[in-house]
């Protein structure tokens, strides 16, 4: 029997030991679980308590099972649910019982919701979204996956590729007029209108984005600097928790630290690099050059130094922030109020307007908190900024820009040559249509479903 034909069953809930687990079959087999371990198939989608037995008789557990037979179902396929009490043992004998009966086998990563995806419960956009829902850390991811999950962005699609439809019909029922010039020119012309107006809408989508699909990763920001200047001290402080070594010793910081941190909403990945600087020390000097490349392919790189007239020593490609630290050690008594991120809205800082963020200096005391909450409302403009639109946005993977950028290719060409021959211009259009379906996942996609699903956690 095919893999896809065998019916599969995960535990869907969360982490044991827990108060219940959630065991989710799916598949033709269902039926046929409920019956050997249940005695019996309730009434479709109400929740029915029952003590499940093993196939020797002996109890496994007093449970609340519920039957979704298909199509009405989350997969698209006959569903059985039994709701267990969240110990190891119940579920090591539930899954070991389930295990013994045929045609059934534990299910893969994702392999639910590929299953849902195969029998058109929903599209592959709104599949991303529910595994970006599934993943997300900070809010604003999760207002994002929920607009994917919605099928916003599958629902333009589709009104796109039905509309690239409806042009094409004109067009080749142009050419087969095409001896009759009236009728041929009153099918032309307004196909030629549509293609226009779905250029413009699928541009504005794409020209509105920004970085919104770089919500999914989030932000990096490279804290780099000479050794000794408190960079661990200052990770520690923005994690607010010791998440790096700090020590007096300058060269502590060997390897690059990265932590994951929700400022604002925005996942931010700040990493502590290796202190730059000249040295002998082999060991050193491949710190030295894991954290000039880190750096280099950051988002934002904060530079720290502890005295004022220290010049940064990295050729840094993204914007460069200057970030004295100790200054509670300043003998002329620098004071972190004067800092422009310690002023009433750091927004109001010249450097913190429009997209030029290359010119910012900030005043700090990483070990005694002086400083800390500007420099983190800093971080957050600068996040709205790089982010744009954000989870307002409908776009969230660099594969849904690609068709929808593949698509505006399509169509640009079509009208491009539509007065050289209908004939030129009508493959054009299936060609657009054509990577609108691979968004949606109802066309050649067979090559990438694999990694997209295998992304998922098993009983999902």
């Amino acid at each position: 029997m095919h893999p896809r034909d065998q019916t599969i069953f995960a535990l869907s809930s969360g982490r044991l030991p827990s108060a219940i687990a959630i065991v989710r079959v799916s598949g033709s087999q269902s039926g046929t679980a409920l019956r050997s371990l249940a005695g019996k198939v309730p009434q479709p989608r109400q929740a029915t308590r029952a003590l499940l037995r093993d196939g020797r008789g002996e109890p496994i557990d007093d449970a609340v099972v519920l039957w979704f037979p298909g199509p009405a179902s989350a997969t698209g396929e006959d569903v059985a649910e039994f709701h267990v009490h969240g110990g190891r043992a119940v579920l090591a004998a539930l899954l070991a019982a389930l295990s013994a009966l045929a045609q059934m086998r534990a299910a893969e990563p994702g392999e639910f919701t590929r299953r849902a995806f195969e029998n058109g419960k929903l599209d592959l956009t709104e599949a991303e979204g529910l595994d970006d829902l599934i993943h997300a850390d900070t809010d604003r991811q999760r207002r994002q996956a929920l607009r994917q999950l919605k099928g916003l962005l599958g629902d333009r699609a589709r009104d796109w590729r039905a509309r690239i439809i409806e042009a094409s019909a004109l067009i080749e029922a142009g050419i087969d007029f095409s001896d009759e010039g009236d009728v041929s020119a009153e099918l032309l012309a307004p196909a030629r209108q549509r293609i226009m107006a779905l250029l413009d809408e699928i541009e504005e989508v794409l020209g509105a984005q920004g970085k919104a699909e770089r919500l999914r990763d989030g932000l990096v920001v490279a804290i780099a600097g000479p050794p000794n200047v408190g960079k661990s001290t200052l990770i520690n402080q923005l994690a607010r928790r010791e998440v790096a070594i700090v020590s007096p010793y300058a060269g502590t910081t060997r390897d690059v630290i990265e932590v994951q941190l929700d400022l604002g909403g925005y996942p931010v990945t700040v990493i502590d690099t290796a202190g730059i600087r000249e040295t002998d020390d082999p060991i050193e000097q491949e710190g030295v050059r894991r954290a000039r490349a880190r750096a280099g392919e950051a988002d934002l790189v904060l530079w720290l130094v502890d005295t004022p007239d220290v010049k940064h020593q990295h050729d840094s490609a993204p914007p460069l922030w200057t970030v004295r630290n100790k200054i509670d050690l300043d003998p002329q008594g620098s004071n972190a109020a004067d800092s422009p991120a310690e002023t009433a809205d750091p927004a109001l800082h010249p450097a913190l307007r429009g997209d030029d963020f290359g010119n910012v200096a900030f005043e700090i005391s990483a070990a005694r908190g002086d400083g800390i909450s500007g420099l983190i409302t800093a971080l957050v403009i600068f996040a709205q900024f790089f982010f744009g639109e954000g989870e307002g946005g409908l776009i969230a993977r660099e594969r849904q820009r690609e068709l929808l950028g593949q698509a505006v290719v399509s169509l640009r060409r079509s009208i491009a040559i539509f007065d050289l021959g209908e004939e030129f211009a009508a493959e054009d259009l299936r060609a657009a249509a054509f990577a609108l379906g691979r968004l949606l996942g109802r066309v050649g996609v067979e090559d990438i479903l694999d990694v997209i699903f295998r992304e998922f956690c098993i009983g999902k």
